[in-house]
């Protein structure tokens, strides 16, 4: 059984994780709104100061792009705030040890529900075709999984439900999170 949850951990910044087209920045944005805190998404912080991802992937590399991503992460977690990470943040160990002092929501989504979901602007993913797409997804997904699992506070699986329900089941679940909340997956 997971450990439980911190009595000193505080709820925000309350920071997303997952795999690509979990629905991180959208069900962020949800919760943001509902518990009246800012939304930050590291993605976009990025692209906000050196342009698209894609391209910084194409002139620069991804390592470059790592860089830039981490430190997004470490801006974005300052102050109280609902967090979005990209997919691939959690690589960084700095992030993850940053991380550890945090609420973090695990979002997952299932293989066939993110084939629906995949859309360009995704550079790990680009080439191909949608089914070369779907499998590279999984791949990286499955690679990154035990990263994901050993950071989160809490799993909500995104796959079948309406974002918007999703949200309100973790925006209730802040609300109510106490000392000695246990992991739960919903």
């Amino acid at each position: 059984m997971p450990p439980e949850v911190r009595a000193e951990t505080p709820l925000l910044p309350l920071v997303f994780i997952g795999p690509m087209a979990a629905g991180k920045s959208k069900i962020g944005r949800l919760v943001a709104r509902s518990l009246g805190v800012p939304f930050r998404d590291t993605d976009k912080l990025v692209t906000a100061v050196h342009g698209p991802i894609s391209d910084i992937f194409a002139e620069r590399g991804e390592g470059a792009f790592r860089v830039l991503e981490r430190q997004a992460v470490s801006d974005a977690l300052q102050g109280d705030a609902v967090v979005a990470l990209g997919g691939g943040a959690v690589l960084d160990a700095a992030t993850q040890a940053d991380l550890a002092g945090h609420t973090v929501v695990l979002l997952t989504v299932d293989r066939d529900s993110v084939a629906r979901r995949l859309s360009g602007g995704r550079p790990l993913l680009d080439g191909g075709d949608a089914d070369e797409a779907v499998e590279r997804w999984a791949s990286i997904a499955e690679a990154r999984m035990p990263i994901y699992e050993s950071l989160a506070t809490v799993t909500f699986n995104t796959s079948a439900r309406p974002i918007s329900h999703i949200a309100d089941d973790i925006a209730t679940w802040a609300r109510q999170r106490g000392p000695g909340t246990e992991r739960s997956t919903s």
